[in-house]
């Protein structure tokens, strides 16, 4: 082989292998969003006495259907923007006694009513 055509190959190789590399931080992942979005001033209708279909009204059907416990409904929201931030998780739990409600558990961060999902989307992760 003549010295151009190998140097002509390495210089092609490497040129391949550096646009990939290029080319594999570019990829663009796009935000799972799953569950029951809520905004603050839905939760904040929440009221102990409501009953389940003033509250399937407000807040929806829940995600997780009741299979252990007929008086808890959860409320699940869970957003993974990109591979290297941790997702965002949100419960909400509302208690019934007598089909109506008792109490309310709330762990994350439930967003206020300006807020919408695109957004959401785009705000980093605490």
């Amino acid at each position: 082989m003549q010295p151009r055509t190998l140097l002509a190959r390495r210089t092609a190789r490497l040129a391949l292998l550096g646009l990939t590399a290029l080319a594999s931080g570019c990829v663009y992942h796009v935000a799972v969003q799953q569950g029951n979005f809520l905004e603050k001033r839905e939760v904040d209708q929440l009221q102990v006495g409501m009953t389940r279909s003033q509250v399937r009204y407000l807040l929806g059907t829940p995600m997780v259907p009741a299979v252990f416990d007929n008086d808890r409904w959860d409320y699940l929201y869970y957003l993974k923007k990109s591979h290297w931030r941790r997702p965002q998780e949100e419960l909400l739990t509302v208690y019934f006694e007598n089909d109506k409600v008792v109490r309310v558990d709330s762990h994350g961060r439930i967003v206020n009513s300006e807020s919408t999902v695109t957004e959401r989307a785009a705000r980093p992760t605490t």
